[in-house]
Order: C-alpha cells, then structure tokens, then sequence
C-alpha cells in the first residue's frame, strides 16, 4: 500500500470521526432556542419582555438562567416549556418544533416530555400530597399510578405524609411534593421556577439537593431560573438577562 493511499484513507476516517461528532453533538441538544422575542401589549404600548434570545442546552445537563426581576427569565421558562407562544424565533424541545404544534399537541408533548416545578408549588388544596402526584400519572392512564406515587413520595423523604392535605405540610414538604410530582411522568426535562424562592435557607438548600440528585440518577435535563448566584454557580452552564436580553453566557454549546 502506497503512502498516498494510506494518508487519504487516514483522511477519510477523520472526516468519519468529526462526522459522527457533530451528529452526536447535535442529538444531544434537548432545546434549542433562536432569536425568540416575545411582547406584551398595556394599553396603546407594546412592551418588549424578550429579543433575540438565542442558546442552547445539552440533554443530562444543569443549565441556570439568572436576572433581576423583570428580566424575562419566567416569560422565558414558560415559553421554552410550551406554556405560552413566542411572537417571534424558534423553540425546538426534544426534537419538536414548538411553534407547529396547537395548543392540544403542545399539552401532550409536555405530558410525556416536561416536569414542571413553580415556585408557589402549585399543589391541588383538595388532595392529598400522595393525590397530587398520582394525578397526572392516572390522566396518562397509567395502571401503576399509586404505587409509583408512593415510590417518588419516598424518594423525596415524605414516605409518612402521603395522606396529608397540603395546608397540613409545611413550604419544604409542599415543594417536595411538587419536585415528586414534577418527577412523576419520568420527564426528559425540568422546568423549575424559582424552586426556593418561597423557602427558609436550610430547607431551600434540601430541595436544591433533591433536584440535582434526581438529575443524576434520572439523567432528567435540569433548567433552573433564579435569583440565587450560588444556585446558579451549581449548574453547568448559567446565561443571564437583563431587559429581556442575553447580557451574559457561559455556555460553551452556544453557536
């Protein structure tokens, strides 16, 4: 074999080998976001909330989006889950385009694909903590509804408050609760709105525990806005907004 023969199949493997990086590095992108914009309308104005927002997040990671109020971090989060429409840009999330889908379709995506976690906790008065985490188990049909309720309510320390009503839990227990039900449909990736803006210190500091442990052994992809610099600093990557724009990235994925 000549040399020149050897130096082009040499050639040939590496364009294979980059070939096969890049389609790696491009499967494994769970969001992509490019020049979203997003505005309110008070009164006669129009008010920007979002321009050009333009990153990415890689599936199994930790990813912080951090700003003043005001900043668009929500607005952001709840568009990038499908819970609102963008005016202007793209969201694809888990390989689906975001913007082609109606509201029915975008609520199944979000059923199979997204947990959500609200600041508020957002938990049902009338159930019971274990209720609150069957129920979108049941509406998914699910045959093993009560028994993986009863799995994730232990996994999250509340083994012994299934039966307990929300207001007879405290704001840790509540959170932890809305993680677990959050955590229910196995999702591929988190949404979590200031998870411990409503939280003591030390008990904020256990819920921040319980969500990155549950990234690691799930390999759920963790999307975090917070006011939290520490929080923050835990994630992989964090971007920050200020006036509803990219002012600061420190994601190396970015293109």
């Amino acid at each position: 074999m000549t040399l020149d023969l050897i130096q082009i199949i040499f050639l040939f493997c590496l364009i294979a080998i980059k070939g096969k990086s890049n389609f790696r590095r491009i499967m494994t992108k769970i969001l992509n976001v490019r020049k979203l914009g997003k505005s309110y309308t008070s009164g006669s104005k129009e008010l920007p909330v979002l321009q050009e927002i333009t990153f990415d997040i890689e599936k199994g990671s930790t990813f912080s989006i951090v700003g003043p109020s005001g900043s668009g971090k929500t607005t952001l989060l709840g568009l990038c889950a499908g819970l609102d429409r963008a005016d202007t840009g793209s969201i694809e999330l888990c390989g689906t385009d975001l913007g082609a889908l109606s509201e029915d379709e975008r609520a199944l995506l979000r059923s199979r694909e997204v947990g959500f976690v609200f600041q508020d906790f957002q938990l049902l008065p009338t159930l019971t903590a274990l209720e609150n985490v069957v129920v979108p188990l049941e509406l998914q049909g699910a045959k093993n509804a009560s028994k993986v309720g009863v799995e994730l309510m232990e996994k999250v320390g509340l083994g012994s408050r299934l039966h307990h009503y929300p207001s007879q839990l405290s704001g840790g227990e509540q959170q932890r609760v809305a993680v677990a039900r959050a955590f229910s449909n196995k999702p591929t990736i988190l949404f979590a709105d200031e998870p411990t803006g409503n939280l003591d210190a030390k008990t904020g500091d256990k819920i921040i525990k319980l969500l990155f442990d549950l990234n690691v052994d799930t390999g759920t992809t963790l999307v975090i806005v917070t006011h939290d610099m520490e929080l923050a600093e835990m994630t992989q990557h964090q971007m920050r907004l200020k006036g509803g724009k990219i002012v600061q990235d420190q994601n190396p994925s970015i293109s």
